[in-house]
């Protein structure tokens, strides 16, 4: 279970040092595997503003930029399409170490001008996979200011050892619970506003098991949108995602699995245009297939749950979703499904 520092302080009123935390947790038996800073791999570079972009003049796809780092002036020669002038972006100085591209910078001549660091794309620093261009950050960052600062990377990032009999600390919530309890501070309380329905669901939840303390899955609850619009999610979520590991996808999908990483709570959304009938958690049948959404097709049996229509399998609850009831740019038509486990 990884989790960042920031997050953890969102559910845990605290004033707590990182290694109080980390001695905290030990003592707990959540045993932490490690714990890293983003914002190292980022020493040195800084935002840098581009006072002038013109174009170079031995090479049609290149731009010369004069970029201000805070601390002077220097000449950098860029091959991104949106360089410009009066942008701000990454800068890494001569020295720097490009992790995406395994280079170490140093001053140089390309096409005859002299190139003294570069201004960075979001894979060339593996922020994402987005090549083409460089990162362009709004007008208001301040120029000079450590990079990690800028992108709202400088955040400490923790990974527990989660024993199975510790279920509750699969969320960070669960995790704040824990150390609250043991005097680290207060847990903050979960505010959630009722939001009335106003229609009719268009879809039916049925159950294939009882509501008991070792039921599989005692409880499981979905809620119907409309009128959706599915796209990017937005830069708070994909940094906090991305600090931990995971690849952000869509609004959908990142809403999801920020809700099951917070609170423990597996959730996934689908497109109503592709279930059929009711849905329903049950036991798996012998010998079912899903294809799930890492491409790959699993063969199930009795003791695994599932959730499902008409038609078959769509999940494997709480482990993975399946690859033909994912929301895609166009789905408008949203039923968001929560599992609640022991």
């Amino acid at each position: 279970m990884k989790f960042t520092l920031s997050w953890l302080k969102e559910h845990l009123d605290t004033t707590a040092t990182l290694t109080e935390v980390r001695d905290a947790l030990t003592m707990l038996g959540l045993e932490v595997e490690g714990i890293s800073n983003p914002a190292e791999a980022l020493k040195g570079f800084v935002v840098g503003y581009v006072v002038e972009a013109v174009q170079h003049p031995n090479a049609d796809r290149l731009r010369v930029c004069k970029v201000d780092t805070g601390a002077g002036v220097v000449q950098v020669v860029c091959g991104a399409p949106n360089a410009r002038t009066g942008m701000k972006g990454i800068f890494a100085p001569p020295g720097s170490y490009i992790p995406g591209t395994d280079l170490h910078l140093k001053v140089g001549k390309i096409r005859g001008e002299e190139s003294n660091g570069m201004l960075c794309s979001s894979r060339e620093l593996q922020l994402g996979d987005d090549h083409s261009g460089i990162i362009d950050l709004p007008a208001e960052t301040v120029t000079g200011q450590p990079a990690a600062e800028a992108l709202g990377l400088d955040d400490a990032v923790i990974e527990i050892k989660v024993t199975p009999n510790r279920g509750d600390c699969l969320g960070v919530h669960g995790i704040a619970r824990d150390l609250a309890a043991a005097g680290l501070g207060t847990l903050k309380p979960m505010k959630v506003d009722e939001v009335a329905g106003s229609y009719q669901s268009p879809i039916k939840w049925t159950h294939g098991y009882e509501a008991k303390p070792d039921s599989p899955c005692p409880i499981v609850v979905g809620r119907h949108f409309r009128g959706v619009k599915n796209g990017p999610s937005p830069d708070w979520l994909q940094r906090r995602l991305k600090a931990i590991g995971l690849r952000p996808i869509s609004a959908l999908v990142d809403i999801t699995n920020y809700v099951m990483l917070a609170y423990g709570r597996p959730a996934h959304a689908y497109d109503l245009a592709k279930l059929s009938g009711a849905i329903f958690a049950r036991r798996a049948q012998d010998g079912e297939t899903c294809l799930a959404l890492n491409g790959k097709e699993y063969t199930l049996d009795s003791a695994m749950t599932v959730i499902a229509d008409d038609n078959g399998v769509h999940d494997i609850a709480g482990i993975m979703g399946g690859e033909h009831s994912g929301c895609s740019e166009t789905t408008t038509d949203v039923l968001l499904e929560v599992e609640i486990g022991r």
